[in-house]
C-alpha cells in the first residue's frame, strides 16, 4: 500500500465519479481505476461499487476513509512541522541564565521569539550562572547561555550583548557610604557576602581578583546563591558586596549602591553557543536576539555613567 493508493481512494470517495477525481488528481483515469483496484486487492475487499452510472462508498469503504483521512491529515502537519524545523521556525532551544543580571535581557529575547516564531519553546534553565552556563554550552546539554567575557572555550561562539560595571553595595548607615566613591582597598577589613564558590559565578571570581589587586582578600562571612539574597543580605548590615550596575534596580530600605575609584572594572555580558551546534532554531534565536539585544554602541548611558554623574 503507497501513500498514492490512499490519496486516490480518498479523491475518489469525496467525488464518487473517476473523471472529476483524475481531473482533481491531474491524473489519467485509467491509471486512477488502477490504483483504487491495487488497494481493493490488497485489503481483499471492494471498497467501491461501480456502474455505468455511479459510484458508491461500500460499507468497507465508508470504514476505511475517516481513518485514511487521518493518515493523510497526520502526514500533513509531520510534513508541514519537518519543514518549519527545517527553516528554524519550530523546535526547542534550551536556555541557560541566572541572576538578577539577564532581567532585562531575557524577557525582551523571550517576547521577540514568541513573537517571529511561536513554534520555537524556549525551555529555560535558571541558577545557571556564567561558568556553568559556558561549560553546559560546551558540552552540549544548552544551546545557549548568558555568560561574561572572555570566553576560552574551543568551539564556543559569543556575541556581546551588555556592558556592566563593577560597583559597591553597602548598608545606608556604613562608615564608606558617604563617599562618592569606594576604593576596593578600602575594603580590606570588611565582612562580605557573596555567591558560594560552588555555584559558577564569575562575578564572584571577579570580585576577588578585584581585592587581591587591591592587595587583600576579602573576609566573607556569609554566602547566598543569588543577587537578591545578596544585597537583602547586605541592606540588613551583615557586611558589604561587589555586585553589577545591572543589579542596581534592586532597591532596599538600608541599601546604597557607590562607584569604586579608580579605572572601572567593566564585564561584558554575552550570548555563547556551540559553533557546531546544528540546530535551525537555534539560528533563527541568535537571529532574533541580533535585533532585540544589540551588541552596545548606541544604547545612551549605563547605570554606572549616571551613577558617577554629579548632581544638577
Amino acid at each position: 500500500m503507497e501513500l498514492r493508493h490512499l490519496t486516490s481512494f480518498v479523491a475518489v470517495a469525496e467525488e464518487l465519479h473517476f473523471g472529476r477525481a483524475a481531473k482533481r488528481l491531474q491524473m489519467a483515469q485509467p491509471p486512477l481505476s488502477q490504483q483504487i483496484r491495487q488497494l481493493e486487492k490488497e485489503l481483499g475487499v471492494p471498497l467501491f461499487e461501480r456502474s455505468t452510472r455511479s459510484v458508491r462508498l461500500t460499507s468497507a469503504g465508508e470504514a476505511f476513509l475517516a481513518p485514511v483521512r487521518t493518515v493523510l491529515e497526520d502526514l500533513d502537519i509531520a510534513t508541514r512541522v519537518v519543514r518549519a524545523a527545517g527553516r528554524g521556525e519550530y523546535g526547542r532551544v534550551r536556555v541557560g541564565f541566572a541572576g538578577a543580571s539577564s532581567h532585562t535581557a531575557l524577557p525582551r529575547l523571550t517576547r521577540a521569539v514568541r513573537a517571529a516564531h511561536p513554534g520555537i519553546e524556549l525551555v529555560m534553565r535558571g541558577q545557571t550562572y556564567a561558568n556553568r552556563a559556558l561549560s553546559r554550552v560546551a558540552d552540549g546539554s544548552l544551546d545557549l547561555g548568558f555568560v561574561r567575557l572572555p570566553v576560552a572555550q574551543p568551539g564556543v561562539e559569543t556575541r556581546v550583548i551588555g556592558e556592566e560595571e563593577m560597583v559597591c553595595a553597602l548598608p545606608a548607615d556604613h562608615r564608606l557610604a558617604r563617599q562618592e566613591r569606594i576604593a576596593v582597598a578600602d575594603l580590606a577589613d570588611e565582612p562580605f557576602v557573596t555567591f558560594p564558590a560552588n555555584t559558577g559565578s564569575s562575578l564572584r571570581d571577579i570580585g576577588l581578583q578585584a581585592c587581591e589587586a587591591a592587595g587583600h582578600r576579602p573576609r566573607i562571612v556569609q554566602e547566598a546563591p543569588d543577587s537578591y539574597t545578596i544585597l537583602a543580605l547586605v541592606a540588613m548590615g551583615v557586611g558589604v558586596t561587589l555586585t553589577l550596575t545591572s543589579c542596581m534596580h534592586i532597591q532596599q530600605t538600608g541599601l546604597v549602591y557607590r562607584p569604586l575609584a579608580g579605572p572601572p572594572v567593566v564585564l561584558q555580558a554575552a550570548l555563547a553557543w556551540r559553533r557546531d551546534n546544528p540546530s535551525a532554531a537555534l539560528r533563527s534565536v541568535l537571529d532574533v536576539a541580533a535585533d532585540c539585544l544589540p551588541t552596545p554602541g548606541a544604547e545612551g548611558p549605563s547605570a554606572a555613567a549616571e551613577l558617577r554623574r554629579p548632581p544638577d
